[in-house]
């Protein structure tokens, strides 16, 4: 029994070096897929047309390594609705209405790993019929971020602005304490607004209509904000 003993710890211990020699391979999670087709604010005429308020456009991205599938995620500017579609494929075709803009992005899975890896959002305008120009985009409020928490005294509002023309001429600014908020300050040339006063333990909403030079206008969607 004595003699046992010291066999069955070198046992163990080659065992453990074994271990230790032989660790565990880490699984790589997905890369992120490049974006290629319709291109960033970008306006898209390629599309097969299928009725006077609808077409169909395929969109494309690069393989993405350490990766056996992808979600196709695309955003209806106008009306907030994302939808999801699955592929292995690299492009995808989808119906969208006509005369609208869009933001899409690709997620890349992998069987192997429960990581996913999210690609840069796009922007783009579905050519509707008859269509010389395009209205900018909504804008994208950036911060405060929505119902984020943010100290009394004052605040400073930012987003980003983008359209198909390049013709932005500025920003109306719509803030207050009502969920529909009232113009706070027109014709906004840059993509901020500083110091704008805050009250403690009160809750703000606002919202940009872009505007560009020929009279079209966006609306982004209203974000909130609370003030300790």
């Amino acid at each position: 029994m004595r003699k046992t003993l010291p066999l069955l710890a070198g046992l163990c211990l080659i065992m453990a070096c074994h271990k230790k020699n032989n660790p565990t391979p880490t699984i790589p999670a997905p890369d992120k897929a490049s974006l290629t087709f319709p291109s960033q604010n970008a306006a898209c005429t390629t599309g097969t047309i299928i009725s006077a308020v609808q077409s169909t456009v395929t969109l494309t991205w690069n393989t993405a390594a350490n990766s056996d599938s992808y979600e196709l995620g695309i955003k209806n500017l106008l009306t907030q609705t994302i939808t999801y579609k699955n592929t292995t494929a690299t492009h995808l075709t989808d119906t969208l209405d006509r005369n609208t803009p869009y933001s899409w992005f690709i997620v890349t899975k992998s069987k192997a790993s429960s990581d996913t890896t999210k690609s840069d959002v796009w922007k783009f305008y579905n050519a509707g019929p008859g269509t010389l120009t395009y209205a900018p985009f909504p804008a994208d409020l950036v911060t405060p971020g929505f119902n984020h928490n943010v100290p009394a005294g004052t605040v400073n509002l930012a987003w980003n602005g983008s359209s198909v023309d390049n013709d932005i001429a500025g920003y109306d600014v719509y803030f207050g304490t009502n969920t529909t908020p009232p113009l706070f300050k027109s014709n906004v040339t840059d993509m901020f607004l500083n110091a704008v006063t805050v009250t403690s333990a009160t809750t703000y909403y606002w919202k940009v209509v872009t505007k560009d030079l020929i009279g079209n206008t966006s609306v982004s969607t209203i974000a909130q904000f609370k003030v300790n």
